[in-house]
């Protein structure tokens, strides 16, 4: 099975999987309409044993055949403030009080 690779002019990190090169018909014209014009980036074979750094491999063969594309979503950035007060309130906690 073969796939072609787009990313998103609008959304960074934002990776649009479909069956064919501009094969869209499947997909929903509000996703377009989101991710913007695609770019394409490359046709690539959907093998068992192939890895991707972010992409399940079941589960891109399994939304490819069932609903006719795969989104691939940017990793959630981690926020900066909380994590910093988090940090903060766990060092007060450890300090007994003081």
């Amino acid at each position: 099975m073969l796939c072609a690779v787009y990313k998103s002019s609008r959304r960074a990190e934002t990776y649009l999987y479909v069956p064919g090169r501009d094969d869209f018909q499947r997909v929903p014209a509000a996703l377009m309409q989101t991710f913007g014009s695609p770019i394409f980036l490359m046709i690539m074979p959907l093998k068992a044993d192939r890895k991707l750094a972010q992409v399940d491999m079941a589960k891109l063969r399994s939304e490819l055949s069932e609903k006719g594309y795969y989104l691939q979503l940017p990793p959630p950035t981690e926020n900066l403030l909380n994590a910093h007060l988090a940090e903060q309130t766990r060092k007060k906690g450890g300090r007994g009080g003081e």
